[in-house]
């Protein structure tokens, strides 16, 4: 599975994934924070819990915006407080199958729910900001 962390806007990352040599499909998991938000050396950090809601899985060309997904999400669960994202590579210039996509969107969620390092993931907020996630 290729993580990388693509520095930007959502777009960017479409576009990246997209010039990959190999068809990549998209690994995305949509996850609520709880918590309480605390000012620390002028910054917001918030301690809690993160919950994993969904798992999707796409390719670049069937997602036409960070709106897009957005509005598909919320049709699902409007509660997501972020999304972490993946790609996975094809082989011989073919995407993966979404039944190849299984095994690491259940990855994705043990990694989030077991507090591993999150940095090779590209997390979102619902405003397309970066998240950055740590464990304690």
């Amino acid at each position: 599975m290729f993580k990388g962390q693509v520095s930007g806007e959502f777009t960017k990352l479409l576009e990246a994934a997209k010039q990959q040599e190999q068809p990549q499909r998209l690994l995305m998991l949509f996850a609520r924070a709880e918590g309480n938000k605390k000012k620390k050396d002028n910054a917001s950090h918030e301690t809690g819990t993160v919950t994993p809601l969904m798992c999707v899985d796409k390719l670049p060309e069937e997602i036409d915006s960070f709106e897009a997904l957005i509005k598909e999400a919320d049709a699902i669960v409007d509660d997501w407080s972020f999304v972490l994202i993946a790609g996975l590579g094809g082989n011989d210039g073919e995407a993966p199958p979404t039944e190849a996509a299984e095994p690491y969107l259940n990855q994705m969620a043990n990694d989030l729910m077991m507090g591993q390092d999150l940095s090779g993931y590209t997390i979102l907020d619902r405003q397309q900001h970066p998240v950055l996630l740590q464990a304690r």
